[in-house]
């Protein structure tokens, strides 16, 4: 794994002045914690979260369809996104009309270190 020594840069800080939604993103907010299952999760400790995305366009960037769908868990099971220490993201290719958003929702063990957390093996600080 590369690392970049450079403070990451939130979405928060990579606009200015406040986002509006879109009418469809409004509707996307309403539909979909109808579709969500009831699970329990922790009022405490880190999360993990795994993403499937069923997309039908080879050009839609993954990224783009995982914060709104985040900002949708967070709020329809009551936890803070910050508790979130890990995501693991699928892009798949479907057909038109059968596009999808499968997930998991887990709580980890302990928040995942720089120190002895070898989930993608060995990161050289000195890069």
């Amino acid at each position: 794994m590369h690392r970049v020594n450079m403070k990451p840069l939130s979405m928060n800080e990579a606009f200015l002045g406040r986002k509006r939604k879109t009418a469809k993103y409004r509707d996307y907010e309403q539909k979909v914690p109808k579709e969500l299952p009831s699970i329990e999760l922790p009022e405490r400790g880190p999360l993990g979260l795994r993403i499937r995305a069923g997309l039908s366009n080879r050009a839609a960037d993954l990224d783009n369809v995982v914060k709104p769908f985040l900002d949708i868990l967070q709020s329809h099971y009551g936890f803070n996104d910050n508790r979130i220490y890990r995501i693991e993201m699928t892009k798949v290719k479907t057909e038109k009309g059968q596009e999808y958003l499968a997930f998991e929702l887990y709580p980890l063990d302990e928040e995942p270190s720089d120190l002895g957390d070898d989930l993608f093996g060995h990161i050289d600080p000195e890069v």
